[in-house]
């Protein structure tokens, strides 16, 4: 029996799946938090209740070990011991244009990694820690990363330059890499399979809508474009983050503000987006209860995203000629029908309808338009675990 353990690090937390490959059945999942302050593993064993485990994790390699003790404990555990553990898959946020797919873990491609910290100084470093954490204490087991950017590898230079001089992509790498590549693979891929089609046959636009979103056109089965760019920062309005602005907004309010660069950019990632237009929060569901409850920041917030959402399906449409099929994931794409209709609303021109009674879905996959809409319009909940998963097995075999 073949099982992968699926490994999402962060800077203090570590998600994990154990994924039983045969049946792509998740037989446990949790959550590792707090590291390096106190310490909490909140691990779920399949169709049991969830066992919360307070423990001091002053580092990855105590939060790993805790990880290995949870899934092989008698009481909850899943598997006798490590052994039963084929290979681990890490998700690793950022490979440059070093990596256009999946690659099996070495000491050159963790070098690699390391090189691109410099593009994602919060994620890399720690995606790296969970890696190292791994190797030590699971000596032996086929490690695999999977890159958040490697599926927009594909985009052409059309897309992914800017307009600055080209000798700062020659010598830095500033270009758009894109992001959220894993579930943007897997919700396109599982949109062809529900359309009875190849990924290679159809143009799809993902829109994966959370905290932090981006769309990404699809053209027969490719990325050729995303709204995330160097950093997660470019694109749409997201929780917390601004999305596209004029840069001289920068150098204006700093001067206002008396701020440096780094209380800019600490207002650009963590202070603007819905957050900042509604006042109200960052959290969608937030905004949806105070749009229910009349809040004006709440609406501002709510349709500037909408509109913003509905600007880059048009253009996406644009670029690649023609649109098959729209699909909607993560947590606001897969929980808020309201936003959905919003969105297609403006989509109306080019044959889009949406099927009240359709949408009227959580969190499971359903075609939402109707049958005569001339874009299909689909809810896929992503699910970037057993994409990674698939990717690990295919590696080691």
């Amino acid at each position: 029996m073949k099982k992968v353990l699926v490994i999402n690090c962060g800077s203090s937390s570590l998600k994990y799946q154990l994924i039983d490959m045969e049946t792509e059945a998740v037989e446990a999942k949790g959550l590792a938090e707090r590291i390096g302050i106190d310490g909490r593993l909140k691990h779920t064993p399949a169709g049991k209740d969830t066992v919360v485990i307070e423990e001091a994790m002053p580092d990855h390699n105590k939060a790993v070990e805790l990880v290995i003790g949870a899934l092989t404990n008698p009481e909850y555990g899943v598997i006798k011991d490590m052994s039963e553990i084929t290979a681990v898959g890490h998700r690793v946020v950022h490979g440059g244009e070093k990596f256009n797919s999946s690659v099996l873990i070495n000491e050159d491609v963790i070098k690699a990694i390391e090189e691109c910290s410099d593009l994602a100084p919060l994620h890399n470093p720690a995606n790296l820690i969970g890696i190292r954490a791994c190797q030590k204490l699971m000596p032996g087991t086929p490690m695999v990363a999977v890159f958040d950017t490697a599926f927009h590898q594909t985009m052409p230079e059309k897309a992914f330059l800017y307009a600055i001089p080209y000798k700062y992509y020659e010598q830095y790498g500033v270009r758009r890499y894109g992001f959220h590549g894993t579930s943007h693979r897997y919700v396109s891929e599982r949109v062809a399979a529900l359309m009875g089609k190849k990924p290679e046959e159809i143009r799809t636009v993902v829109c994966h809508l959370g905290n932090g979103a981006s769309v990404c056109a699809v053209d027969h089965g490719k990325s050729v474009d995303t709204s995330m760019g160097l950093t997660p920062l470019e694109g749409l309005i997201m929780g917390t983050r601004s999305g596209d602005m004029d840069p001289a907004i920068l150098s204006y309010l700093m001067g206002k503000e008396h701020m440096n660069i780094d209380q800019m950019m600490d207002v650009l990632n963590k202070q603007s987006g819905v957050l900042g237009l509604s006042g109200i929060s960052s959290d969608f569901r937030d905004i949806e209860a105070g749009q229910k409850e009349g809040k004006a920041g709440a609406k501002r917030a709510n349709d500037a995203f909408v509109y913003r959402v509905a600007k880059f399906i048009g253009a996406y449409a644009a670029a690649m000629n023609g649109i098959d099929a729209i699909a909607f994931t993560a947590g606001l794409g897969e929980n808020n029908a309201a936003v959905r209709k919003e969105i297609c609303s403006y989509l109306e021109f080019m044959g889009v309808k949406i099927c009240d009674k359709r949408n009227a879905v959580r969190g499971t996959e359903a075609l939402i338009s109707t049958d005569d809409s001339k874009v299909s319009v689909f809810l896929i909940p992503t699910n970037e675990e057993l994409m990674i998963a698939r990717d690990t097995m295919e590696l080691v075999g």
